[in-house]
């Protein structure tokens, strides 16, 4: 079995070294050992690291993530979550169609004013339904 330092697995991840320590210390991934001072990790170690990466991306907290992986650390999709995150991921891609659209006709739009726009009025009445259904931060 090949272990990685943790400035290695940190190269070859792309995730930072106190990065790592949090998920160690949280329990998303463990060491196996140390050589002095530094971390070793197993070399599968990569495969979680890439899992959790993109559990983060797919907008899932690193407690969701940590309960995906079971007893004996082999990921368990929940597969209804996936397409229930795919669906709101659909649904924010059109709507960023069409601000992109909205912006880029903005930009070109013969309009004297942008008030006078049509379309500029439309991307200001959608961007007051999108601001009511966003928590405030």
């Amino acid at each position: 079995m090949k272990l990685l330092d943790i400035g290695v697995l940190s190269k070859q991840s792309g995730v930072a070294p106190s990065t790592l320590r949090y998920y160690e210390q949280i329990g998303l991934i463990q060491s196996v050992s140390r050589h002095g001072l530094r971390r070793q990790y197993d070399g599968h170690v990569t495969t979680r690291l890439a899992l959790i990466s993109l559990g983060k991306m797919a907008g899932f907290s690193l407690k969701d993530i940590k309960a995906i992986f079971a007893g004996d650390g082999t990921p368990q999709l929940p597969r209804a979550e996936l397409v229930l995150r795919a669906d709101a991921l659909d649904e924010q891609i059109r709507g960023l169609t069409r601000l992109r659209d909205a912006l880029r006709h903005v930009a070109d739009c013969p309009a004297e004013s942008h008030m006078d726009c049509p379309k500029f009025k439309r991307l200001m009445n959608f961007a007051s339904r999108t601001a009511v259904k966003r928590p405030a931060s």
